[in-house]
């Protein structure tokens, strides 16, 4: 039996390339489809079949990618109705070489929600691992939240019955392969576990230790989940199909002159480096998106309308930013400054720059009124771990739509855990003509450590 998980970093999507003898199955595959051509060409295996857990809300699917490649049917749950691909139901049977793949029916997550179980019948009848999509998680289960508040109830009733009639019941010794893993927008606190059962997830996954269908329900309808603004246009791509790429785009290598001419068209201009050399000097009305944030934050901040133009130190890890991008559908790419940003700064051109405080800076500030201290950490931290006494929250990814709460007059001072988001947020002021912003380096995890005083609600 051939088995291999690819996991795709940042937004904890996992996806699996299954198989027995020369044929092959891919489950969940992503955009960027080359990994799993090369696996096909290791194992010297023909990719026979493609399949959709569900329509995925936080990443561009690859499966009409994959099949424009390996001319091959994709399979995706019966209810709900896509413009691409075959429906199946629950009880349908597939042969990979010697593996027997099933489908059962798991709504909850969503209507058409599939799971799959996998039989190696060159070994056994019995049933060896299970792939759950976002059903069931490493200590988690799914979100239940996607079809609105008045819909939760619904969906989360349907999840305990997928959950506990259907994927329990296939035994404690089967694998659990779910199509994410820790850190994903597609469940509350899904553990850093590569590899699962069903026995283990029963002792230990804590949703799963609720004593009744009445508190699962109740649990997962107050559940409270951010919902990034991209999942509407990821929900539209993965139910119509998206673009085909025909493999990786390739990014321009742009001058200073190019690029300033498409700045003057609205062209978004994404400086990939780290927050201190963004704050040591940047382009103007640039957004600073550190490289490795990307497939966490671009979803929040860029437009799906308008081209992008990629800043980095020496462009190395080009194609990286490339695959983030599209693995989120933001395919309009114009290129990138050739050089990188040193061109800038030796074609002696205008730089923006934002102030930097350390925690000891901000300490001495205490109580000055001139200053609005920002905390652009998400609730769950600033109820959890407290916060600077004085500091006002707004998540990063809510901070766009709710400017009218910043007061321009003031002198604006940004943190968050480690200063990663607050040059993100610091970005956005200075595009939006706030005079006198700084970023306060360190955070909260630096505030923490030089015990300085901290409040809780």
């Amino acid at each position: 039996m051939i088995f291999e998980k690819i996991k795709s970093e940042m937004i904890a999507h996992n996806s699996y390339f299954v198989g027995s003898g020369i044929e092959a199955a891919v489950i969940d595959p992503r955009r960027d489809v080359d990994a799993y051509l090369e696996l096909a060409d290791k194992y010297n295996a023909k990719i026979t079949h493609i399949f959709e857990t569900h329509r995925n809300e936080d990443y561009v699917i690859g499966s009409l990618e994959l099949a424009n490649v390996v001319g091959v049917e994709i399979y995706h749950g019966s209810k709900l109705d896509f413009s691409y691909g075959q429906g199946v139901k629950e009880g349908d049977k597939f042969n990979v070489g010697m593996l027997e793949l099933e489908i059962i029916e798991t709504p909850g997550h969503t209507d058409e929600s599939i799971s799959i179980s996998l039989k190696d019948k060159e070994s056994s009848d019995e049933v060896y691992m299970v792939f759950t999509g976002d059903a069931l998680f490493a200590g988690d289960v799914g979100r239940t939240d996607l079809y609105g508040e008045n819909e939760k109830e619904r969906l989360a009733s349907n999840l305990y019955n997928s959950i506990f009639n259907k994927i329990l019941p296939l035994g404690d010794g089967v694998i659990v392969c779910p199509a994410h893993g820790k850190g994903s927008v597609c469940g509350g606190a899904i553990g850093d576990l590569e590899y699962t059962t069903i026995g283990y997830e029963k002792k230990t996954n804590r949703v799963l230790q609720m004593k009744s269908k009445q508190e699962f329900v109740s649990y997962k309808v107050k559940e409270k989940l951010d919902r990034p603004p991209y999942f509407r246009k990821m929900e539209e791509y993965n139910k119509e199909g998206p673009p085909i790429l025909q493999g990786i785009p390739f990014l321009k290598a742009l001058t200073i002159g190019e690029i300033k001419e498409h700045m003057k068209k609205g062209t978004q201009i994404v400086d990939t480096r780290m927050p201190t050399s963004f704050s040591g000097g940047h382009i103007p009305n640039s957004i600073n998106i550190w490289r490795k944030g990307l497939p966490l934050f671009i979803g929040w901040m860029l437009n799906y309308e308008d081209p992008i133009i990629i800043i980095t130190e020496n462009n190395r890890k080009l194609d990286e930013i490339v695959r983030y991008c599209i693995r989120l559908g933001y395919d309009n790419l114009l290129g990138y400054l050739t050089g990188g940003f040193s061109t800038w700064y030796k074609g002696a051109e205008k730089m923006g720059k934002i102030n930097t405080w350390s925690i000891h800076d901000m300490k001495e500030h205490s109580g000055d009124e001139s200053i609005f201290l920002l905390d652009v950490r998400d609730e769950n931290a600033w109820e959890e771990d407290g916060h600077i006494e004085d500091a006002h929250q707004i998540w990063v990814g809510d901070l766009k739509n709710r400017l009218g709460e910043v007061p321009r007059e003031k002198h604006i001072v940004v943190y968050c855990d480690s200063g990663y988001k607050t040059s993100i947020a610091a970005s956005i002021l200075k595009m939006n003509g706030y005079p006198k912003v700084t970023s306060m380096l360190g955070g909260f995890i630096a505030w923490k450590k030089a015990d300085y005083p901290i409040e809780k609600e």
